[in-house]
């Protein structure tokens, strides 16, 4: 058996294992770097949203509404995406520590230092706790995806769920910038490089793979050094996936399908 974890850019995933297809955070309109489009999607048993940002959030309205497929997101995201079309009895809404099985998928969701917040077809603001998530694809191996989180203590989650695989933001998408509103210049991601590695750390993970970019940048680079430096396990592996690349955990073999 394998799981296989293709990167779609900023923090969405398609993840394949077998059985089950899930998505996580499904961002394609709008993604310069995108690898298919909405209607490419093959159908998903799954779909995971983290929270309401347009690059999470993304075409899970569409693709949930073409497909029929479940969704699982906080109650703001559920609101949103019923105002977007999607069949109210699609949507599961959950919060941190209450865990749910959907499609036959047990997913946990855990503390996410961040926001979510939208504003509705009516001009309604809709705000909401925005998630991470845990997941076993199969015996031994547990994704950890960050859900946009900042730096904490996530020692615990370690100890208790003790993910295998860590989805891990470490950069910010550049290119979209432009989109976000302000008269700031934003200078890192929700974790720098460092902190991400520490994540990593913390959670115990075998393999850290880096996210958040839609293209490989020095604060990437610096992630896949910093996860060395912070491994007191001696066995942790660090990848960074280009967009459309696929991450393939085979037991205790990690790769990027087809690079040398």
């Amino acid at each position: 058996m394998s799981t296989r974890i293709t990167f779609w850019g900023a923090a969405g995933f398609e993840i394949v294992w077998p059985g089950k297809r899930m998505l996580i955070d499904p961002f394609l309109t709008g993604n310069p770097t995108a690898p298919l489009r909405p209607g490419e999607v093959e159908t998903p048993d799954l779909i995971l949203v983290s929270h309401a940002a347009f690059d999470h959030v993304g075409d899970t309205a569409a693709i949930a509404t073409r497909t029929g497929a479940p969704v699982v997101c906080g109650g703001d995201v559920r609101t949103l995406l019923i105002d977007q079309g999607v069949d109210g009895d699609q949507i599961q809404a959950t919060i941190w520590g209450i865990v749910t099985e959907v499609a036959g998928v047990v997913v946990r969701p855990v503390e996410c230092h961040h926001w979510s917040t939208s504003r509705l077809s009516t001009g309604e603001a809709n705000v909401g706790t925005p998630l991470a998530f845990i997941v076993e694809t199969e015996p031994g191996v547990r994704i950890y995806h960050y859900g946009d989180t900042s730096i904490f203590d996530m020692r615990l989650f370690g100890e208790l769920y003790r993910p295998t695989v860590g989805l891990l933001g470490c950069s910010q998408p550049r290119e979209l910038l432009d989109a976000v509103p302000g008269p700031g210049r934003f200078l890192t991601g929700e974790m720098s490089p460092d902190e991400a590695a520490r994540a990593a750390e913390m959670l115990g993970v075998d393999l850290a793979v880096a996210c958040h970019y839609l293209t490989l940048d020095e604060d990437v680079e610096e992630f896949l050094r910093f996860v060395g430096e912070y491994d007191s396990t001696g066995r942790r592996r660090a990848l960074a996936p280009r967009v459309g690349e696929t991450v393939v955990v085979d037991g205790h073999r990690y790769e990027i399908e087809g690079r040398s």
